[in-house]
């Protein structure tokens, strides 16, 4: 009992709701987004976006709502049938304006203004391009534009074919941006008296993440300028003054990325994230450092918390920093003071992935738990306090599962974490066949927030495992790191080691086990049914096998050749991390496919090989391609439809 104790110990979150019914797939056009939020000047108000499923559309709505930071109100701004996004309140405070492609904006987003009194938005900008973000400048006078390069194509194909794709960058293609060839995002000024757009950074770099200073007499932004920026991540804090014809000055010069600048409320500090690793790789996690505007060495505030930072934002008295930190299944706000001692502001098995300071040690923040959807709240002395209730009417009809908590030791005894999904109304006692659900990135965790999906498995009585295997976040860099160039070996090791663990504490049947996941959750199910034949079904959704394949059709290059090699240099270690391809005679689990046709990230070609190998082979397999998706589906009935296949394809095997 002791042992069972002290490897499993369950940290239960038993949040009981008034509910008559299992989730169903259906559901998915009932379960709203909130995101974005923003507090005005005054203190008062947040706005933020709500994103809803429009079923006749069969897409998703984005409309803009101000909530009453006092509780007392939630308030609908815009209504249209186009999307609305980035709300902005003018530092005067006399407007809230956003970014929509509605109306007069012909598809392209532009620049709206909504008077705080009431009327209609006006379109204040009129380009024939899209702005993709914005910054007011303190005196509310002009707005910083984020614009990236594009083609501006003819109204119709039949007035004017698009011209040919034109590539000569090394990192050329993105998932959603498509191919890049040399369009880069650039900073312009807009004047709201005159109208008048003027350009202030040009060259072939990005630059991103601008911040005016409190005096609105500078900008700072990130932005890569090394000589070949595509084969690095070394961006840099720079400053500019907001005058056409300006020569950015360089602030910080660490060899991989400084990001987010953040200045403080006296204008003569800027927090920003450094990584933590001077060598590139994707599982680097962020520090919070500080660095003098007028230059100096930086102080790494978090430099004792070997966790990733994210979120940075100065309190009011600019006494501290605050910022996200992602640890162990939790993702909690910290408050650091300026010679790097740190305080948790939150506790407990909670989610919170926005926080925006209100006034004095109070603020507000975007955060989900095991069993509701994001909501915003008020945070002050360690309590929340709800502003929205969107997700009130989702969840009243509902029985969902509980999620608890638990930890075991791997072979090599190191200790590994996940959470378990429980159906609701399934006795403890009882064994339940298990659905494995892995998750993506490598470099993300399984954490205590609502999840759709294990929600929707766990509804049909499986029991649905996620595991924060070696190559995930929030357990610190090495953790992370552990996988560089030796994909689908340890990962593989913890996911089993997991399994076995549930299996002998009597949570799973032995005899129904199920895997699944998406992009690196898809590729993890390969790796494994390539490994142990115990899995009855499995569910590959945008991943691949055939690794040696994706080199020169995804967007990971970069990673390829810093990890293992360029594949002429390397051929061995490229066949050894494609073992599920070339051992797919190993793999007789009936395993269900699917992928976006216009995936950019991990290309269908992934879906496909292993869809034809084991078609070839007589294993049942089915491949369901959606159409002109990318990573990510965004239309409710993909999602609808998805959901569905899942629980046909498990309830044939496992039931």
């Amino acid at each position: 009992m002791l042992k069972s104790l002290l490897f499993f110990a369950f940290s239960s979150v038993f949040i009981v709701a008034s509910a008559q019914r299992a989730l169903q797939p259906s559901d998915v056009n009932r379960l709203t987004y909130v995101d974005e939020p923003e507090v005005s000047p005054d203190g008062k108000w947040v706005a933020y976006t709500l994103s809803s499923p429009d079923t006749t559309k069969d897409s998703y709505d984005d409309n803009l709502w101000m909530a009453a930071t006092d509780g007392s109100a939630t308030i609908q701004l815009t209504y249209s049938e186009e999307s609305e996004t980035r709300p902005k309140w003018s530092p005067d405070g006399k407007t809230l304006s956003f970014l929509s492609g509605r109306q007069d904006a012909k598809e392209k987003d532009q620049l709206w203004v909504l008077d705080r009194r009431g009327g209609e938005a006006r379109m204040i900008t009129e380009l024939k391009v899209s702005i993709s973000d914005y910054e007011w400048s303190p005196d509310s006078k002009k707005i910083l534009l984020v614009i990236r390069d594009q083609e501006v194509k003819p109204d119709s194909m039949k007035e004017k074919p698009a011209k040919p794709i034109v590539i000569d960058r090394y990192h050329f293609k993105e998932d959603v941006a498509g191919y890049l060839e040399s369009r880069y995002s650039q900073f312009y000024l807009f004047d709201l008296e005159t109208k008048k757009l003027d350009t202030l950074t040009t060259g072939k770099f990005n630059n991103s993440e601008p911040a005016w200073s409190p005096d609105g007499k500078f900008i700072a932004f990130s932005s890569n300028r090394t000589p070949d920026a595509d084969r690095n991540t070394n961006s840099d804090i720079w400053i500019i003054e907001p005058k056409k014809g300006s020569v950015p000055r360089q602030l910080t010069t660490w060899v991989d990325y400084d990001r987010n600048p953040v200045w403080s409320p006296d204008g003569k500090t800027i927090a920003y994230l450094r990584s933590i690793s001077p060598e590139w790789d994707i599982y680097d996690e962020a520090h919070l450092a500080i660095i003098p505007v007028a230059g100096g060495t930086p102080t790494i505030l978090s430099q004792k918390l070997d966790r990733p930072i994210t979120n940075p934002q100065w309190s009011t008295d600019g006494k501290t920093v605050v910022a996200l930190v992602e640890d162990n299944r939790r993702r909690m706000v910290m408050s650091f003071d300026l010679t790097g001692n740190y305080t948790p502001l939150t506790t407990g098995d909670r989610s919170v992935t926005v926080v925006k300071p209100l006034a004095d040690k109070k603020f507000v923040v975007q955060m989900a738990e095991p069993l509701r959807p994001s909501e915003l709240y008020t945070l002050s002395d360690g309590s929340f306090k709800a502003l929205t209730h969107h997700q009130d009417e989702f969840l009243k009809p509902l029985s969902l599962a509980s999620v608890e908590g638990f930890e075991f030791k791997n072979r090599e005894g190191m200790t590994v974490g996940g959470l378990l999904y429980w159906p609701a109304g399934k006795p403890r006692k009882e064994k339940l066949p298990l659905i494995l659900w892995i998750h993506g990135g490598p470099v993300a965790q399984d954490e205590f927030e609502f999840d759709m999906t294990m929600q929707m498995l766990a509804s049909k009585g499986y029991a649905v495992a996620t595991i924060n295997y070696r190559g995930s976040n929030g357990r610190g860099y090495a953790f992370a790191r552990a996988i560089f160039g030796d994909w689908g070996n340890k990962e593989v090791v913890d996911l089993l080691d997991g399994v076995n663990y549930l299996i002998k504490t009597g949570v799973a049947d032995a005899n129904r086990l199920g895997i699944g996941g998406w992009s690196y959750g898809g590729i993890l199910t390969d790796y494994v049914t390539a490994t142990d034949p115990r899995f009855k079904a499995a569910a590959s959704g945008a991943g691949s096998a055939l690794q040696l394949s994706m080199y020169g059709t995804d967007q990971y290059t970069q990673q390829y050749e810093m990890e293992v090699g360029a594949p002429w240099k390397n051929p061995d270690k490229w066949i050894k991390i494609s073992y599920p391809f070339f051992k797919v005679d190993r793999i007789n689990t009936p395993t269900l496919y699917m992928v976006g046709q216009n995936d950019f990230n991990v290309p269908a070609a992934g879906s496909e090989q292993m869809y034809q190998a084991l078609r070839s082979r007589g294993i049942e397999t089915q491949l369901i391609i959606y159409p002109e998706q990318h990573h990510g589906l965004t239309v409710p009935s993909y999602w609808v439809d998805r959901y569905k296949r899942y629980l046909e394809w498990y309830g044939k095997y496992l039931k």
